[in-house]
């Protein structure tokens, strides 16, 4: 009996822990994401002023180079574009992609769906660097945010599992 209800004990304290880190895991995944979109928009500046491929192409192209969080955004919507435009697509592959980015982060990238496709490439690429300087701004946010509760998250997982062992026993 002392041996199932040790075992449940630290089946508890192990599983509040990992909850606390997976909170935490979240913080550092958003920067990675906020990061590898910044790279992937460069990415897509550079070939849309050198290279002039559609606009399609290059977001497969992207879709390759690029994390799974984000090559989705990229990959549906290029899939998308087949049916409407360049701005609807990324608008709608935005709002249903499942990454560790916040809301106002989508909606700072969701600016981009105004001139993708409808403008000179000089406009176009104005507009990504504008996106780019806020992403830089939200990547410096979720780095603050990250160095302030990742630790935070990782203790309360531990300690809130030492509290119930605690009142359990």
């Amino acid at each position: 009996m002392i041996l199932i209800k040790g075992s449940i004990l630290c089946l508890i304290l192990i599983s509040s822990t990992f909850i606390g880190i997976l909170i935490a895991k979240s913080y550092k995944n958003r920067v990675s994401d906020l990061e590898e979109m910044k790279n992937a928009l460069n990415i897509l500046k550079t070939k849309m002023k050198f290279t002039y491929e559609p606009i399609p192409d290059i977001f497969r192209q992207i879709s390759q180079n690029t994390k799974s969080s984000i090559s989705g955004i990229f990959l549906d919507a290029s899939q998308k574009m087949k049916n409407t435009s360049a701005g609807e697509a990324w608008q709608d592959a935005l709002n249903s992609s499942k990454t560790y980015m916040k809301e106002e982060d989508i909606n700072i990238l969701n600016g981009l769906h105004k001139l993708l496709g409808k403008t000179d490439i000089d406009g176009q690429i104005s507009e990504i660097e504008l996106a780019n300087s806020f992403l830089d701004r939200q990547i410096h946010k979720a780095i603050k945010e990250q160095e302030k509760n990742e630790k935070l998250y990782k203790t309360l997982g531990m300690i809130t599992g030492l509290a119930i062992v605690i009142i359990l026993m």
